[in-house]
């Protein structure tokens, strides 16, 4: 069995943020629309069809970026048919990659949309800190080695400065910037209940994005 892919020139968006390679950072008007690609590619495996697809292993490794840096959606080895519509999840066994798997989805083995959704908040914070999901690269305390952990608490504490890339800072738009974070943190709520819709996360992006073009 082999996978094949289409060639994508400029790689993965984990390897902009925080790889090894010699490569220039990427503006906060890339990044979100690299981020809206992503988001519409995963509003539609939910809402495309009948029934719908759970990703399952959404992270910045599996966001590939083409010449002109348009975003696909890649890796589905791990995705699941959505449940039909008399149930409201599946239940199945935990997989997906360490600092992205829907802790609710971990403790109860039920797959829902909205693991996918966690799972993307947990790219947004990426996006927004320049940091990989698990970080034991840089000899951090156990309890931030986590980033969606570290970011929310960095947030309650009111150091939302301190969670920001320096790369961004003086150079994207403040508003934009708490818009994009306020989504991520919806989608990181513990409770799938209180997590947006990849439609809710689409519109939330948009509004970012205008933002910073104003």
């Amino acid at each position: 069995m082999i996978l094949v892919y289409e060639y994508m020139e400029n790689g993965t968006l984990s390897s902009h943020l925080y790889g090894t390679e010699k490569l220039s950072p990427l503006s906060w008007k890339q990044r979100l629309e690299i981020c809206l690609g992503a988001t519409r590619g995963l509003h539609h495996l939910h809402t495309g069809g009948n029934p719908s697809i759970i990703h399952r292993d959404v992270k910045t490794t599996n966001i590939l970026l083409d010449e002109n840096f348009v975003a696909k959606v890649a890796d589905f080895g791990i995705s699941r048919i959505g449940p039909p519509l008399d149930k409201s999840h599946l239940t199945t066994a935990v997989k997906g990659s360490f600092g992205y798997i829907d802790p609710e989805y971990f403790r109860s083995k039920y797959l829902t949309e909205k693991s996918d959704v966690y799972s993307f908040g947990v790219v947004l914070t990426e996006v927004l800190c320049g940091r990989p999901a698990l970080d034991d690269a840089h000899a951090l305390p156990t309890e931030d080695m986590n980033l969606a952990g570290w970011a929310l608490r960095c947030e309650e504490k009111g150091m939302f400065d301190q969670v920001i890339d320096p790369n961004l800072i003086g150079r994207a738009n403040v508003a934009s910037l708490n818009k994009v974070s306020e989504v991520a943190r919806m989608c990181l709520a513990e409770r799938r209940i209180e997590r947006p819709s990849m439609g809710y996360v689409l519109c939330g992006l948009e509004n970012a994005l205008h933002l910073e073009l104003a």
